[in-house]
């Protein structure tokens, strides 16, 4: 399986945030084929989600934040 970047375009959130537009922020890179969208899952070998990437500036989180990951799995962190 190729190498998947999920790349957020904070650019993108600005511009959204200036104009009202809704424009998705997720870029996918696979290869050299890029997919956009507002959220993105990301599946475990049996096809279940890990992982969701949210782009959510009309419901932010009570902290205000507009973009954040939601997991159920477990999360291994580095300082």
């Amino acid at each position: 399986m190729p190498l998947t970047r999920i790349h957020v375009n904070q650019h993108v959130i600005r511009a959204n945030a200036k104009s009202g537009d809704r424009n998705p922020v997720f870029t996918v890179k696979q290869g050299k084929k890029n997919t956009y969208g507002h959220t993105v899952e990301v599946l475990d070998d049996d096809g279940c989600i890990t992982c969701r990437v949210v782009y959510s500036p009309d419901k932010p989180l009570s902290c205000g934040a507009k973009v954040w990951i939601e997991t159920v799995g477990d999360v291994k962190i580095y300082e």
